[in-house]
C-alpha cells in the first residue's frame, strides 16, 4: 500500500516580525525629510565658515592688523526676475590695504506701484577670496521693503583679511568682485492674517 506523500504547508508569516522593519523604514523616511529641510541652512553655514563658492565671512570687529599689500575691490549689483526694482553699486572700485576697513554703498529703487519686498544674496569672485572677505555690517539676507518709487542706499562695511597675503591661493589674488543679487519675497499668508488680527 503506497503512502500519500506529505505536502509542505507554507508557514503563516508572523505579522509581528514586520513591525521593526516598518518602524525602521518610517524612521529613515522621516530622517530624509528632516535632512532635506536642514540642507539649505546647513549648506549656508558650511559656505559661511569655509568661504566655499565665494561666500564671504561675517565678523564682529575690524582687523587689528593692516598690511601694505593692496587689493582692488569691485562691486556688482543684480536683480532676479520678478522684482520690480533697479539696483546698482554706487561705490566705484576701491584699492585697499589688506586689513583696512572700508564702506561701499549700493542703491535700490522700486519701480512698482505698491510696496514690494526683496532680499539679497551675495558672493565674491574669485571663489578663493570668500574666506578672506570679512563683512562687519551688510544688508544681505534681510528683507528690504520699498514703497512705490522709494529709493534706499544700503551700505556694506568690510575688510580683506591680511592672511590672504600668505595663503597659497590668496596671495595670487589682486582683484575681488563683491556681487549682490536681490530676489523677490512674496508676502506670507500667515503674516497678512496676523496683521489683520492685530488691526482689530
Amino acid at each position: 500500500m503506497s503512502e500519500t506523500p506529505a505536502v509542505n504547508t507554507p508557514a503563516t508569516p508572523n505579522r509581528r516580525s514586520h513591525v521593526p522593519v516598518a518602524v525602521l523604514c518610517g524612521g529613515l523616511a522621516a530622517g530624509m525629510i528632516g535632512l532635506a529641510y536642514a540642507s539649505v541652512p546647513l549648506y549656508r553655514l558650511f559656505c559661511q565658515v569655509t568661504g566655499f563658492a565665494g561666500t564671504t565671512q561675517r565678523v564682529a570687529a575690524p582687523s587689528s592688523v593692516v598690511s601694505d599689500r593692496l587689493v582692488t575691490v569691485r562691486f556688482d549689483a543684480n536683480i532676479a526676475p520678478g522684482l520690480p526694482w533697479t539696483f546698482e553699486a554706487v561705490s566705484m572700485p576701491m584699492t585697499l590695504k589688506l586689513g583696512e576697513t572700508a564702506i561701499a554703498t549700493y542703491r535700490a529703487t522700486s519701480t512698482a506701484a505698491m510696496p514690494t519686498v526683496g532680499t539679497a544674496a551675495y558672493n565674491v569672485v574669485p571663489d578663493q577670496a570668500g574666506s578672506f572677505f570679512n563683512k562687519l555690517a551688510c544688508f544681505c539676507f534681510t528683507e528690504q521693503t520699498l514703497a512705490a518709487g522709494q529709493t534706499v542706499d544700503m551700505p556694506v562695511q568690510f575688510f580683506v583679511d591680511p592672511a590672504m597675503a600668505t595663503d597659497s591661493d590668496g596671495r595670487r589674488i589682486g582683484e575681488i568682485t563683491l556681487s549682490y543679487t536681490f530676489f523677490p519675497v512674496k508676502p506670507a499668508k500667515k503674516r497678512v492674517a496676523a496683521g489683520a488680527v492685530d488691526a482689530n
